[in-house]
């Protein structure tokens, strides 16, 4: 099984950029190949690394479930020739897309897709980043499971940090088996406030770090620029990179 690192927090906390870097750190360190797994119903990773998306999950799903398979194929071969024809491949790693949920209904059935693929696809790929959707829907649902580590990610304002512990305390209501649970502020002007740290140690959860506010992370985001081509010596890559060093195996 791959080393395996689950993003989860409030939506606007920043954890896409924080997935798509994290692919950037263990391409750089040598951990690759790399498999990214953009689990968000809202799907942007792709935007992050800077890379096309030949397709989804869902929509391979829904082309089944239509009834859209070809004569004289099995139902099992044509959902393993159209998900193998979603991986987008790239220097280092490999990209997958859920993709958005099928109307109005339940996710379920995509989620049950996506994770009876990966448990199929994982094996080829020793690190796995996996961006989830905001909130705490992949949490109840199991998507994310048996993960080495869940990185939640807050940003400095009260009500940022409020909803990661709460993903933290179901997360270990529900066992969904990560070995290691982090959290780190995100956009933030300064360190935690001690209010901040005593809600953090009160929830028994380890705290990664803080990533600052970079004007130049801000300025790639506006003019649609990967944030994975930001420079080495940018305030926020030195900041995560620290942060990475310290908690990823």
């Amino acid at each position: 099984m791959p080393y395996s690192v689950a993003l989860a927090g409030k939506g606007g906390t920043g954890k896409t950029t924080l997935a798509g870097l994290l692919v950037r750190y263990l391409v750089e360190r040598g951990k690759t190949p790399v498999l990214a797994v953009d689990a968000d119903a809202n799907a942007n990773l792709n935007e992050v690394l800077g890379v096309k998306v030949p397709d989804t999950l869902g929509n391979a799903r829904e082309e089944m479930r239509k009834g859209q398979v070809p004569s004289g194929m099995t139902k099992d071969v044509f959902i393993s020739m159209r998900l193998q024809e979603a991986i987008s491949e790239h220097d280092g790693f490999d990209l997958v897309v859920m993709g958005q949920p099928e109307g109005a209904g339940c996710y379920c059935a995509a989620n049950s897709l996506l994770a009876d693929f990966l448990d199929k696809l994982t094996g080829n790929y020793p690190y796995l980043v996996m961006d989830n959707e905001a909130g705490m829907e992949h949490i109840s649902r199991l998507t994310t499971h048996n993960v080495n580590v869940l990185l939640l990610v807050a940003d400095a304002s009260r009500r940022g940090l409020q909803a990661a512990l709460r993903i933290h305390a179901l997360a270990r209501a529900l066992h969904i088996g990560a070995e290691k649970t982090y959290l780190v502020i995100n956009q933030a002007k300064s360190e935690p406030l001690p209010e901040a740290v005593a809600m953090i140690r009160e929830a028994d959860l380890e705290y990664a770090g803080t990533i600052p506010e970079d004007d130049l992370l801000y300025a790639y985001d506006s003019q649609g620029r990967p944030t994975i081509d930001l420079p080495s010596d940018a305030a926020v890559i030195r900041a995560v990179f620290g942060i990475f060093d310290r908690i990823i195996a």
